[in-house]
């Protein structure tokens, strides 16, 4: 990762996604929010079924380049690069947060 900090929540998300759906899943509130690809995921049980099905398709890595803070929005620019369709890819992953968790993630490019 670059030489910035993320936001523990956010830190913690890019390290459960080298792991696993359930530990991606628990980084998100009970009523959380997964936007990608034109797809709404809302709740734990749909972001790991989400994570699943994403990780079967393809593998990936992320590499965190850039933070910003915009309307209480955390964007994260990470440069993405797999077995998908156009990598590698600069995402930006919108993270709101509360409490220590993700109530929304929205992925764009």
């Amino acid at each position: 990762m670059s030489a910035f900090t993320l936001p523990e929540p956010i830190a913690a998300y890019f390290e459960a996604d080298t792991q696993g759906p359930d530990d991606v899943a628990r980084c998100f509130t009970a009523q959380g929010i997964v936007k990608d690809n034109g797809q709404t995921h809302t709740g734990r049980d749909a972001i790991k079924a989400w994570k699943t099905e994403s990780s079967t398709l393809y593998t990936y890595t992320n590499d965190p380049f850039s933070l910003a803070l915009v309307d209480g929005v955390h964007v994260v620019c990470s440069h993405t690069v797999g077995t998908f369709p156009g990598s590698p890819i600069d995402l930006k992953l919108h993270f709101r947060l509360e409490r220590g968790l993700i109530v929304s993630l929205e992925i764009t490019l």
